[in-house]
């Protein structure tokens, strides 16, 4: 119960900076209806309770399906069972992945079905499936990371010359989809597992880290293939907003909660039946940790239908209400504030971000304290944001002009920052795009891109959480630089292997 309540105070410290600028230009320039801020305020609430008891499952049942998962296959030392294994893992992990769902079911509506949602959830998970394989590959056949990475962002911006503008930023959002709540912890938990299992105790910190980063460019590589062959050069359409006849408080959650309920319970069903079978046949662990893990997992969906029930129905409408009122002040400078203000509080929010910097800091045993780690997030998702922001307002930007020049600036830092912050900071570009990204900010983008005249809201809109998953892996390979500048400055041995 301590640990619980512990949960629940560091969660409401992450929550309470979003709910305070909100409340805050409700009172200045952005006046809600008082119906829109109950709502706000009641999602909020299930906001800090669902990410508290979702953390306190995911601690003693995702994490340990994982570790235990990861170890098996590490044990095997059998090139096929892993492989196989990758496969059938990282496809089915994808494919109950319901950020996932959420934006193919965009994508399907705003393309009027010519790419139905079905197809770009089978591509994508395809996609993960392979990309998971290669990382579980890489970790136990010591592939260098920076290597490996290096290759698979070139093949991408070899295929990007071959993509439509649309599509590049329907790629990468479906890279920042995957990685969502569900998948992530259990992503990093499988590394973990597989890499702990290794002699050499620096090369499974570092190996600990960059799975997830791995995983996610399936993701990429998947749509732009898909792309490429079925030549659909543009995309058109327009994101037809549901109109909000309900002013009820209550209604909005009511109608959300059973839906939000089945898909999550869709999702962990692949876990679970992972989880009995290798019980069964390799774990075999003792009745009691069976009945933890078990716990863990009802906690962990609880949790979640929780968390992503109050973000739906409680934060979606205000983000676009947000947006579309500070665009329609008529003030360039104000737009990319607020918009700087929103991208450094909400990715405190995230549910895997407290995940990630949790083990970051458990495996350099201090080393990378998460304090640090959080403050060089929320720097690069203000920054992301804000660019964003700047791309809606100047109509010649366009998405590829921002994650051209920095995901080269990104592959170049590799070479230069301790190993260890190279998997650290890929993967927090995946965990940082999560459920409060993917409705709260691309809401308020949408909402400044209705607002402003000669943007395009269906291409801005998509582009803002490729944006969000690009920027944190600049500043976290740059608070590795920092480190080793301090490292050598102090004397101390790089901590780099």
């Amino acid at each position: 119960m301590s640990v619980l309540l512990e949960k629940l105070k560091e969660v409401l410290w992450s929550v309470i900076p979003i709910v305070v600028i909100v409340l805050v230009l409700n009172f200045t320039i952005t006046a809600l209806e008082p119906y829109l801020i109950y709502r706000f305020l009641l999602g909020a609430l299930l906001i800090v309770i669902g990410l508290a008891i979702f953390l306190f499952g995911v601690d003693i049942g995702i994490s340990k399906v994982g570790t235990l998962m990861g170890g098996t296959l590490a044990k095997s030392n059998k090139l096929w069972i892993i492989i196989g294994a990758g496969l059938l893992l990282g496809f089915f992990i994808s494919i109950a992945e319901p950020d996932l769902h959420i934006l193919a079911g965009q994508v399907d509506m705003v393309t009027s079905g010519v790419i139905s949602k079905l197809s770009i959830v089978v591509v994508v998970s395809i996609g993960i499936a392979v990309m998971l394989t290669s990382g579980l590959v890489r970790i136990v056949y010591n592939i260098p990371l920076y290597k490996l990475l290096t290759v698979l962002y070139l093949l991408i911006l070899g295929l990007s010359f071959f993509t439509s503008s649309e599509f590049l930023a329907i790629s990468f959002d479906a890279s920042g989809a995957t990685t969502g709540a569900l998948t992530v912890p259990f992503m990093l938990a499988l590394a973990l597992g597989v890499s702990s299992l290794k002699k050499d105790g620096k090369a499974s910190e570092k190996d600990s880290f960059g799975l997830v980063a791995v995983t996610s460019t399936g993701a990429i590589l998947a749509v732009m293939i898909m792309s490429i062959l079925s030549k659909q050069d543009k995309i058109t359409g327009s994101l037809q907003e549901a109109a909000a006849t309900s002013t009820s408080v209550l209604a909005p959650f009511l109608h959300k909660l059973p839906i939000v309920a089945w898909e999550i319970l869709i999702a962990l069903a692949p876990i679970i039946l992972v989880f009995l079978v290798f019980q069964k046949i390799s774990f075999k662990i003792s009745k009691k940790a069976f009945r933890k893990v078990l716990k863990g997992l009802l906690y962990t969906f609880i949790g979640l239908v929780l968390f992503l029930t109050g973000v739906n129905a409680g934060f979606m409408e205000v983000g676009t209400k947000i947006g579309y009122s500070v665009a329609a002040l008529d003030n360039k400078l104000i737009v990319v504030g607020i918009g700087f203000l929103i991208g450094l509080v909400v990715v405190l929010a995230e549910p895997a971000v407290y995940v990630l910097t949790h083990q970051i800091e458990d495996v350099t045993s201090g080393y990378v304290r998460r304090p640090v780690v959080l403050i060089a997030l929320s720097i690069g998702v203000a920054f992301a944001v804000a660019l964003s922001m700047v791309r809606i307002l100047i109509p010649g930007l366009q998405l590829w002009h921002f994650l051209l020049p920095g995901y080269v600036v990104s592959i170049l830092m590799m070479y230069f920052v301790p190993k260890l912050f190279v998997g650290i900071a890929f993967d927090a570009g995946g965990v940082a795009s999560g459920p409060m990204t993917a409705t709260f900010i691309l809401a308020f983008a949408q909402g400044a891109a209705e607002a402003i005249e000669g943007a395009n809201v269906l291409v801005d809109g998509f582009g803002v959480i490729a944006m969000v998953a690009m920027t944190p892996i600049i500043a976290l390979q740059t608070l590795g630089f920092i480190f080793k500048i301090k490292s050598v400055k102090e004397g101390l041995e790089e901590h780099d292997g």
